[in-house]
């Protein structure tokens, strides 16, 4: 089935083979969080609410300056792998630049559904404003379903919250931002999702609540080369919607070489196109 192929991203890499790529994506993660915890001063499962799986690690610079921003990151897996213990690997360029890097952990299913997984995502960013109140800025980075927790927390009514984060900017880098595509696809067997849920649950719906809660946040929407067709359409559609919605301030990234993995691997590394965007957008270049 083509749409099954469409949202398969491993087979889209030039690199290798698709599972070679998903190998080499989990090794390459593990590693730099390795070197990530051996450079950071770290906080590890630090709860942000009672469930179990409600656990973040955050990852502090050395810096004794009070003007750190905080960037929070969302990991990806399909809402069904990966965890926060390999999501800190961003620290090892950001960290000896005075920027706090927080990886958030979420119940992935099938223990957690994607209702829960929004709600917790949003709930880790609301503690983590609470307990920083301190920082000069606060960016988010999500990676494929990350990137659309990512949105899914751009899009909050904050209103049912006891904090409204002011979040200066945010990096979207090749996630999915309408879920009804893969409902017929073997994503959606352990989410268990129906059209309500995802459409509830999809940013591209939430555009209008977006422009209330986030008017004033830098917003990259980035994708890779070698994404396939559809991931491609899902960044240059959602792309579309917030800079028609008007008075957001949105750029759409189309990072050369590079595939659905090492678009986001490559954080580890100072020079890479994005962690210079990232720093930059932080007042860290």
């Amino acid at each position: 089935m083509e749409l099954e192929r469409q949202y398969s991203p491993s087979h889209w890499s030039r690199r290798m083979s698709a599972d070679d790529v998903i190998k080499a994506h989990v090794t390459a993660l593990k590693e730099g969080t390795e070197r990530a915890r051996g450079l950071a001063q770290t906080l590890l499962n630090v709860p942000y609410g009672d469930g179990e799986g409600e656990k973040l690690d955050v990852y502090l610079p050395t810096t004794t300056s009070l003007d750190v921003p905080l960037v929070i990151y969302l990991h990806g897996g399909y809402w069904q792998f990966l965890s926060k213990e390999e999501s800190g690997f961003m620290a090892v360029p950001l960290v000896h630049k005075g920027v706090v890097v927080v990886s958030v952990g979420y119940d992935i299913a099938p223990k957690g559904n994607m209702d829960l997984m929004v709600s917790q995502v949003r709930r880790s960013v609301a503690s983590i404003v609470q307990q920083y109140s301190h920082i000069s800025g606060l960016y988010l980075c999500g990676h494929s379903a990350g990137a659309h927790l990512a949105a899914m927390v751009l899009s909050t009514d904050w209103s049912q919250y006891d904090v409204t984060p002011q979040i200066k900017g945010a990096f979207l880098v090749s996630g999915i931002y309408d879920l009804q595509p893969i409902l017929s696809t073997y994503v959606n067997e352990p989410l268990k999702m129906t059209q309500e849920v995802a459409l509830r649950n999809s940013p591209s719906q939430l555009v209008p609540q977006l422009k209330h809660s986030s008017s004033s946040c830098d917003i990259v929407v980035a994708v890779a080369q070698d994404d396939s067709p559809e991931f491609r359409k899902q960044s240059e559609d959602y792309y579309k919607a917030l800079k028609s919605a008007g008075g957001l301030r949105v750029t759409l990234e189309d990072v050369p070489n590079t595939d659905h993995f090492n678009i986001i691997e490559q954080l580890v590394d100072e020079d890479y196109h994005l962690t210079r965007l990232l720093l930059k957008a932080m007042g860290k270049s």
